[in-house]
């Protein structure tokens, strides 16, 4: 069996967890809900693989890596998230992560994931991977939106002029639903949370 170290304030996270390794190879030899006490459990536990949670109290998921990978400990960490900002995904990747995983729709790759951590690849989503190269590309001191592509920084001054998704979705002649993914990746690469904050970013944007 190949221990794993599961970390996550909610503890229906780390039963489901559990729950989806039974009948693996996997198998949660520690559970824990902060930063310390996921540091105190390597040290006690010594799993092949930590399922890191990236919000929890004390030490969250990007420190507890950091203080990891200060320490010298290579050992395999898989991120565990429900949404990531720009900045923890660009210290999660500068620190050495080697899977991220969505709590939406876990179950189903989580495994995989596993596995191929446990030889030895990574197992980050390619949009992960290359929103982290955008950002790394973006130079300091640029506009807020610039990090958008041509598309999404028009959505985000329309959302700055008052225009609702269905106006948008008019003026830019795609449905809705369109709009609305377009928006939430606009969140993710803004580390925002909502259209208000965009518009607050895109009221001053010159455009192209």
């Amino acid at each position: 069996m190949i221990p794993i170290l599961v970390a996550d304030d909610h503890g229906f996270i780390r039963a489901g967890v559990e729950a989806v390794l039974r009948g693996s190879r996997f198998q949660v030899v520690a559970a824990t809900a902060s930063g310390e006490e996921t540091l105190a459990a390597i040290d006690s536990y010594d799993p092949s693989i930590v399922l890191l949670d990236i919000n929890m109290p004390g030490l969250n998921g990007v420190q507890t890596l950091e203080t990891l990978r200060s320490r010298g400990d290579k050992r395999s960490v898989v991120l565990l998230t429900a949404e990531i900002n720009d900045r923890q995904l660009l210290s999660v990747m500068r620190a050495g992560v080697d899977g991220i995983i969505s709590k939406d729709g876990a179950e189903d790759e989580l495994i995989d994931v596993l596995e191929k951590v446990n030889a030895g690849q990574k197992a980050i989503d390619p949009q992960f991977l290359q929103r982290a190269l955008d950002l790394s590309l973006n130079p300091e001191g640029t506009g807020p939106l610039e990090r958008l592509n041509p598309r999404e920084r028009r959505i985000a001054r329309l959302v700055a002029r008052g225009l609702r998704n269905r106006d948008i979705g008019q003026e830019l002649n795609i449905g809705e639903g369109t709009v609305k993914v377009y928006l939430h990746a606009i969140y993710q690469k803004l580390g925002i949370d909502n259209r208000t904050e965009l518009a607050l970013l895109a009221v001053n944007d010159p455009g192209d």
